[in-house]
């Protein structure tokens, strides 16, 4: 077999590679066999052999090993028997029984004296708690009794307030009606007979009617002549100084020609007199029929 040619690109190969693998092969190939060999040798049986020794001088044989009986177990000593109690004599148990019963009556007594504390201090509980249920009650009656004091003393004071009120509203009002009166006799425009108690007469004077029905009349144009005398009446309210501020018809005379004329004669007169004392009233319902 011809060799490759050697590629100059390829890394040589390091000497005696071939003899290196040989001897790892032959190493393992010996452990191989080896432990084969070791695990065979423990696996075989070994051959039984029998063999008989003669001794030229005669020996005596040893006694045969035999093993030592058993001990019986020692008794364990029995218990000594107690010494019998003596019975006890007349003398002492009367005396025992005299103890006991002292002792009974003693508990007994003691036990009936705590019982009997016990219910004292029970009995002073009690006692203590009715005590303070009185106080609480004896407190809250004392405390409705001044609340209904001070009720009646407020209800009291106030009769006493509106009483004082009344009487200081009554003595006002006499003194403003003394002093009204007082000063409508300083200024009062009435006559000597008159029995008004104000300054001046409230209705307009006797003659202001005509006064008024004179200034009016002549500002009536109604020329219808009939037998009847219709009365109209008209309401007119003026200003303070006279002036005539407006007038409705108030009640009809059943012709309206002559409510017509009555009408448009107040229009016309625009302003009416004084009274006697200087005023106007604001309102004043005038009465006009046409054969007057």
């Amino acid at each position: 077999m011809s060799a490759l040619p050697a590629d100059p690109l390829r890394p040589p190969q390091a000497p005696a590679m071939g003899r290196g693998f040989g001897l790892a092969v032959l190493a393992h190939a010996l452990l191989v066999l080896g432990l084969s060999l070791g695990v065979q040798w423990h696996t075989q049986t070994e051959p039984a052999f029998e063999a008989e020794l003669w001794s030229l001088v005669p020996q005596a044989a040893a006694p045969r090993l035999q093993e030592p009986e058993p001990q019986p177990e020692p008794e364990q000593p029995r218990a000594k028997n107690p010494p019998p109690v003596p019975e006890a004599q007349p003398d002492q148990r009367e005396a025992e029984i005299a103890i006991a019963k002292e002792k009974k009556r003693k508990d007994d007594e003691r036990r009936q004296a705590e019982l009997e504390l016990q219910r004292k201090k029970e009995l002073e509980k009690q006692k203590e708690l009715e005590k303070e249920r009185e106080r609480d009650k004896l407190k809250e009656q004392e405390r409705l009794k001044k609340e209904e004091l001070a009720k009646q003393e407020k209800l009291e004071k106030q009769k006493q307030e509106k009483a004082a009120k009344d009487a200081q509203a009554k003595l006002d009002a006499l003194r403003k009606q003394n002093l009204e009166r007082m000063m409508g006799l300083a200024g009062a425009t009435g006559s000597p007979g008159s029995t008004g108690s104000a300054k001046q007469s409230a209705g307009p004077s006797a003659t202001y009617a005509g006064r008024i029905k004179a200034a009016i009349r002549p500002n009536i144009i109604y020329t219808a002549s009939s037998g009847a005398n219709p009365q109209a009446e008209v309401e007119v309210r003026c200003a303070p100084d006279g002036k005539i501020i407006s007038s409705r018809l108030s009640k009809s005379s059943g012709d309206p020609d002559w409510d017509r004329a009555v009408q448009r004669a107040i229009e016309r007169t625009d302003r009416l007199p004084r009274d006697t004392d200087g005023s106007v009233p604001p309102v004043l319902v005038i009465s006009f029929k046409p054969n007057d």
